[in-house]
């Protein structure tokens, strides 16, 4: 079974007299443990195409299922409970809180939405931290590291509640390219570690090239899939 299916998937978006077609009849099975990257030019949909996946948004029309459960009639509440239990989200700008310590940042999931006793969630807190190179930064505050370093927690965020999914909206779009490189290879052999399913969407052909499947997708219809090995359907 295919952890991501769309059926028909539709979003529209109405702004006065004018209705914005940001995804388009889209039929998607995506597998699990797997490295996928979304491509397309700004204002294509792959945003919009996450946040559906992500219980972010809600599709116009059609069907949504994750991990074996269909997600696009959920309310507000049981979007939030599936995020926190199923999804880990990778942002570009970090969207790190700034009065939290880097532990506090990566704890902040099992602590709001899990509710993890506070023994358990030091180990893991520290284990995610421990793999991702923050061990050390624990006690400091965003301010206080750089972008790459920012991102590098944010990974940690998104894995420490052990999601099937996670899900990155253009996570090296404002990081050098030395940094976009190690948090590249950071998520690749985390994705490798954990099993989790990373899609990314991106502009950045250093996450194209790591990636397993590339789909491409404009004008909110998914128009390639390609693989690894050059072969597309």
């Amino acid at each position: 079974m295919p952890l991501i299916t769309l059926n028909n998937v539709s979003r529209r978006y109405e702004t006065g007299e004018t209705t914005v077609h940001a995804l388009r009849d889209v039929n998607l099975q995506l597998d699990a443990q797997a490295f996928i990257s979304i491509v397309g030019p700004s204002g294509s949909g792959k945003t919009t195409l996450l946040n559906v996946i992500g219980c972010l948004d809600k599709p116009t029309q059609g069907a949504v299922s994750v991990n074996g459960t269909r997600v696009d009639g959920f309310d507000n509440r049981d979007a939030a409970q599936f995020r926190g239990d199923n999804v880990g989200f990778i942002f570009q700008n970090f969207n790190l809180l700034p009065v939290l310590t880097v532990y506090e940042n990566v704890e902040y999931p099992l602590v709001m939405v899990q509710n993890v006793p506070e023994n358990q969630r030091k180990e893991r807190v520290m284990r995610l931290l421990d793999a991702v190179g923050m061990a050390d930064q624990k006690d400091k505050y965003p301010s206080q590291v750089s972008g790459g370093q920012k991102q590098r927690i944010a990974v940690a965020r998104a894995l420490v509640a052990d999601p099937k999914l996670v899900l990155a909206d253009e996570p090296t779009a404002n990081l050098d390219s030395v940094s976009a490189h190690k948090v590249i290879e950071l998520m690749r052999g985390m994705q490798h570690e954990l099993k989790t399913t990373f899609i990314f969407s991106t502009h950045d052909p250093k996450v194209v090239r790591e990636a397993e499947i590339v789909y491409t997708l404009e004008d909110g219809q998914i128009t390639n899939r390609e693989t690894r090995a050059g072969l597309t359907n």
